[in-house]
């Protein structure tokens, strides 16, 4: 390698790191600005420790047996995290965060596996949204969107309100409010209405087969 070449490839890899850091602070200052509020709604820290929660509400009789249930939005009722089956548990994380216990909010294997995914075609490679990230958009939904970049937009703002949440809350937590959250269709919102409309049973005396 003569001079010149030398020189030329010395431009080259000068300018590989000026973008590659550019890049790299450019993404830094995009979360902050997102984490900030600059680029639009971002819960605060006590709407955070505080999320918007719907119940119904239950009349009891004197036994305490639930006499009636009355709603306006949501059949939702709440329930216990030892009120829930260990198989729930295991059987949510195993279908929709296998590493949940391994990321703080973000799984970057997942998201790379989706990556991988749409390149090759092979859509089952499973999605990349950790039961953080979907607890945000339940606490959070998205607002109207107008646009490819709007909606990539809100990806960044779910993400960045999942890595709050893993801040803010337990892993046990977490689950607790996912599964207290969660529309399972028919009118059963959150698991212990789930139970109640798809099996008549409280959650703690579901099956491992109605569990799954």
């Amino acid at each position: 390698m003569n001079k010149e070449e030398k020189k030329s490839w010395k431009k080259y890899i000068f300018w590989f790191w000026v973008i590659f850091l550019s890049g790299i602070v450019s993404v830094a200052l995009l979360f902050m600005m997102i984490a900030k509020g600059y680029l639009g709604f971002m819960p605060t820290f006590e709407e955070l420790e505080n999320p918007p929660n719907i119940l119904a509400s239950e009349i009891f009789s004197e036994d305490g047996k639930v006499l009636d249930k009355y709603f306006v939005h949501e059949n939702r009722t709440f329930v216990n995290y030892e009120n829930l089956p260990q198989y729930l548990i295991d059987a949510l994380i195993a279908t929709e965060d296998v590493r949940f216990y391994k990321h703080s909010g973000i799984d970057l294997r997942g998201l790379l596996r989706v990556f991988k995914g749409v390149v090759t075609g092979k859509t089952s490679s499973g999605g990349g949204s950790t039961i953080s990230q979907q607890l945000a958009k339940m606490l959070f939904p998205r607002e109207d969107l107008s646009g490819p970049a709007d909606l990539v937009l809100r990806k960044f703002k779910e993400w960045v309100i999942a890595v709050k949440l893993e801040r803010s809350y337990t892993k046990e937590e977490i689950v607790l409010m996912y599964l207290n959250k969660y529309d399972f269709l028919n009118l059963a919102v959150g698991i212990k209405s789930a139970a109640g409309v798809y099996f008549g049973v409280q959650p703690d005396s579901l099956q491992l087969h109605q569990a799954a």
